[in-house]
């Protein structure tokens, strides 16, 4: 009987694994904490790296930074809350750099607000940017992968908040959105597993950002941080920079529709 393990020569196979040598890759809120990271992290592993966000001017620094370290680095302006800005973007990476291979989106925010005194107004806007924008990004960037034919992937970011509800703060808006995401990854990755496009999520807990200043600098919130966390302590954003990078090398080819929780441990005990 025929051996049907593949014969694998395992020191060319395996070691590409983790390099995206010749690829292009788009971080949208690429110049905050956890964009910042994933941005250096794929552009050390070889990518072309467009950064964007609503301030153009820190997204052309980011890309100063990586320039002047040896990298191919664009950074570019890009507003969630239009999806005009959002389709024009990824345009005008792909016309770039000639086409378009990874999306890592990193988009998001918070609106903390209690159930009986949320808004339509921030509801409406963090649907807008936490949801819709992703959907019209994963869009964007699939029309340019799919032309380019050489598959690609799209990771987007979430957080624990896409399972787990919270006791004692406002998150409906924030809770909605980042679980409805977990849906439009679940659904993007059955459309295009055809064309060779993976995609999948980061659901990270409390990452030691700007963003999580005010969870930090509270000892009392901080201690309530911590003590839901198994490793007891929150993430770093190289902590996110690491799956990401996973999410889109070669490694990661037979994993789509994923969400991986980096979370120390609060989803496997609560």
């Amino acid at each position: 009987m025929a051996d049907i393990t593949p014969r694998i020569d395992f020191q060319s196979e395996l070691s590409g694994q983790f390099s995206l040598k010749g690829k292009t890759a788009y971080v949208t809120g690429g110049y905050g904490g956890i964009g910042e990271a994933i941005a250096w992290s794929l552009a050390m592993a070889g990518a072309r790296v467009a950064v964007s966000g609503r301030d153009e001017g820190k997204a052309r620094a980011l890309a100063a930074q990586l320039q002047a370290a040896g990298h191919d680095a664009l950074g570019l302006e890009m507003d969630a809350h239009s999806v005009q800005s959002i389709r024009a973007s990824v345009d005008a990476v792909a016309a770039h750099h000639g086409g378009l291979d990874i999306l890592a989106n990193c988009i998001g925010m918070q609106r903390e607000q209690p159930l009986l005194d949320v808004t339509e107004e921030t509801f409406d806007e963090m649907l807008q940017v936490n949801l819709k924008s992703a959907m019209f990004l994963a869009q964007a960037a699939a029309k340019h992968q799919i032309a380019g034919g050489r598959g690609g992937a799209q990771v987007h970011l979430l957080s624990v908040r896409a399972q787990l509800g919270l006791r004692g703060r406002g998150y409906s808006a924030y809770c909605a959105t980042k679980g409805g995401l977990v849906m439009l990854i679940r659904q993007h990755a059955s459309e295009l597993a055809a064309h060779g496009i993976t995609v999948n999520g980061i659901a990270p807990t409390v990452v030691r950002t700007e963003m999580a200043r005010h969870w930090l600098e509270n000892p009392e919130t901080k201690a309530q941080v911590l003590g839901r966390i198994p490793l007891g302590r929150v993430a770093d954003p190289k902590d996110i920079a690491g799956a990401a990078l996973f999410f889109s090398s070669p490694a990661a080819s037979f994993v789509t529709g994923q969400v991986l929780y980096i979370d120390g441990g609060i989803t496997a005990s609560q």
